[in-house]
């Protein structure tokens, strides 16, 4: 008995089951269409494989490489363009277009294409290509080709194809014309003969500057910031003017990189970097220093000074040439 009831539950649920595939199939419709079904040889057409669908069904589309079927071809890789129903936005419409074309006349016909669902496979309808050949009149007569027409070449014409080298040339005239009037007519050079004169050393002309900005006890007065900006620009010009190297355009550890093979202790580095990042930070962060770190600055600065002077100091004239002389 329990046999028979499991037998009829497992017939009533496989004619269920196909009752509902085929009410799926039937919500689904597909077909294939192009857009003209005569074209020339070489002309391009659409073809529209199309989907009408409920929403949430899936539907697997052909795949479709280069060629549709023998020699029509595929130009162009599918666009896909999803359609909703107005009355019912549940219902929608899928259509993948590929641009198709054939090289050989004929008559072509496009088979039908598997649709791929959960429910079945659904077919499409064939579709038929026509390719018409050129039509070619053979009934008049073949002509020569045309030989080329002489046309005559006016200095207009040359002037036009070759403007850009007038141009230049007369540019030169005129330079070479204009080069030799200077010469003659600009005033005579007079020859100023400049006393040589000592030019004071890095070390002393920074020493002397710490020492006036110690007098002008910026920083007793509250002016920290001012007094830091003019204590790093001394410092920063003494290592320009001693090490040779750029110094009011770069970043403290710019300076430090620069320095990196310099002949200078790790003592005296130690008080490079305490002067420098002190300043950054009363300048870029607003830091408020305590006395000692002020005096600390200056004295750093003043100890470095004196630790890193050059031994020999050149002598210049005022234009910067280099007339050195040890003094």
């Amino acid at each position: 008995m329990k046999r028979q009831y499991f037998y009829n539950f497992l017939v009533l649920t496989l004619i269920s089951t196909c009752f509902y595939f085929k009410a799926t199939a039937q919500n689904v419709q597909v077909e294939a269409r192009v857009d003209q079904p005569t074209i020339r040889i070489g002309d391009q057409t659409r073809l529209r494989l199309v989907v009408h669908q409920p929403v949430k069904e899936r539907i697997n589309f052909p795949a479709l490489t280069d060629t549709v079927t023998g020699k029509v071809q595929i130009v162009e890789t599918p666009k896909v363009d999803t359609v909703f129903d107005k009355d019912n936005r549940n219902l929608a419409t899928v259509t993948y277009s590929y641009i198709i074309t054939s090289f050989d006349a004929g008559t072509y016909t496009i088979p039908s294409f598997s649709f791929g669902s959960g429910a079945a496979v659904l077919k499409s309808n064939e579709v038929t290509l026509q390719v018409q050949s050129v039509q070619v009149d053979t009934t008049k007569a073949i002509f020569d080709i045309k030989q080329p027409l002489e046309v005559k070449y006016t200095f207009f014409d040359w002037l036009r194809d070759n403007w850009v080298w007038v141009l230049i040339g007369l540019a030169v005239v005129l330079a070479v014309i204009g080069t030799i009037w200077y010469l003659k007519k600009r005033p005579k050079p007079i020859v100023e003969v400049k006393e040589v004169k000592e030019v004071i050393p890095p070390h002393t002309l920074a020493l002397s500057k710490l020492h006036e900005l110690r007098d002008k006890k910026l920083w007793q007065q509250d002016a920290y910031k001012q007094y830091h900006i003019e204590l790093s620009d001394v410092v920063r010009e003494y290592l320009e003017k001693r090490y040779v190297i750029k110094t009011h355009e770069k970043t403290s550890e710019e300076i430090f990189a620069a320095l990196k093979y310099m002949d200078i202790t790790e003592e005296n580095r130690n008080k490079l970097r305490q002067i420098l990042l002190l300043a950054d930070l009363v300048k870029f962060a607003k830091e408020r220093p305590l006395p000692h770190e002020n005096e600390q600055s200056i004295d750093n600065a003043i100890s470095f000074v004196t630790q890193t002077q050059q031994a020999n100091a050149p002598l210049r004239n005022e234009e910067g040439g280099a007339d050195a002389q040890p003094v």
